[in-house]
């Protein structure tokens, strides 16, 4: 679903009433354009990368400064800012389902004739621009496995075959729901709308095996330290857990992409410095210096992540190379009118 509406005509005039507002002064007003751009992302090394590839450069060449901020409760963050008319954010970088549910509501319409026409299908929508695109991928400790190793969804299933512990987030059922399912021999074009009950119950039947962690970061560590022998998560998490000395090989049966985006709150009071500062990251050499740095692959279509020489192992990547099974984007707009409901069942089969 792209954006075709014109935003253009009395935009300057509206953003000065917006920043008049927020007791702030236009980029092209105040003195030497001393303006900074407030973006919020999920912290830690993202943070940091994001510093590297997009923010010092874009301030080098606009003179426009940006400052990181992290998130901890997006939504209800976004919320409190929109509905008290003073935003303090002017980029955010998360997931799409975000703004399927709130598009003009909480965060600004974008026009994608500001945009190249670069993005593959289905990741476009009214109030997002795509950033990169990332892997749900199950992996297993190679060092554990030997004689006979997984090969399919059914295996993270099987604790005869494949006994330990399997390390997994407990805050998000974002492709957790999806992948037991297609364990448990739903086919994917009738995944959506997922069945949550039963997703459940074949998770139930692993439950005494399974180790349940807040974060990404405690993944990895689960990984290395060899808690756990198997994982369902996302690419570049797997990557780095394999560069800091998990023994770990993924399994290409059928694997989950998905997409994160730069959206941008609404009544932000620099909402065309954020559309540049989007535009400037979206920069061939902006994405691809991301991508190097450990990031995401490179959302734009005009760009082979073959080439690219990440910093980390591209061996979870399942962008790279033509042996990575099936690929199938994530259900946007099923989670966005479901996540709240979703995550509510996820939490409450943990505590049962």
């Amino acid at each position: 679903m792209v954006l075709r509406k014109s935003w253009k005509v009395g935009a300057v005039a509206a953003l000065i009433l917006s920043l008049a507002a927020c007791g702030a002064t236009p980029a092209s007003e105040s003195e030497g354009g001393d303006v900074t751009l407030t973006w919020a992302n999920v912290g830690g090394q993202e943070a940091e990368r994001e510093k590297a590839a997009f923010h010092d450069p874009f301030t080098e060449e606009t003179g426009i400064k940006v400052e990181s901020v992290a998130f901890s409760n997006l939504i209800a963050q976004l919320q409190k800012m929109v509905e008290s008319g003073k935003p303090v954010w002017d980029v955010v970088h998360n997931v799409p389902y975000i703004a399927l549910k709130y598009c003009g509501e909480l965060l600004e319409e974008v026009d994608y004739s500001d945009f190249p026409d670069v993005f593959p299908e289905n990741t476009t929508t009214d109030c997002t621009v795509p950033a990169g695109k990332f892997g749900f991928v199950y992996a297993y400790d190679n060092e554990v496995y030997t004689d006979e190793v997984p090969t399919e969804l059914a295996d993270f299933f099987d604790t005869e075959t494949f006994p330990g512990q399997r390390v997994i987030r407990a805050n998000n059922p974002r492709g957790y729901l999806e992948m037991a399912l297609l364990a448990d021999g739903v086919a994917p074009e009738d995944l959506y709308p997922l069945d949550i009950e039963r997703s459940l119950a074949k998770w139930d039947t692993i439950k005494s095996d399974l180790i349940f962690v807040p974060a990404v970061a405690a993944v990895q560590q689960a990984l290395v330290s060899k808690q756990a022998t198997m994982t369902m998560t996302i690419s570049t998490n797997l990557g780095a857990a394999f560069d800091a000395g998990a023994t770990i090989s993924p399994v290409w049966d059928v694997t989950f992409w998905d997409f994160d985006v730069f959206m941008i709150p609404k009544g932000s009071p620099y909402k065309e410095e954020a559309i540049e500062a989007i535009k400037f990251a979206l920069q061939p050499e902006r994405q691809i210096e991301n991508a190097e740095l450990g990031g995401n692959t490179p959302v734009r279509t005009d760009i082979d992540p073959a080439t690219i020489d990440f910093e980390g192992s591209t061996e979870f990547n399942p962008f790279i190379g033509d042996d990575r099974g099936e690929l199938i984007l994530f259900d946007s707009a099923w989670w966005a009118e479901n996540l709240e409901s979703a995550s509510e069942s996820w939490v409450a089969w943990q505590a049962g």
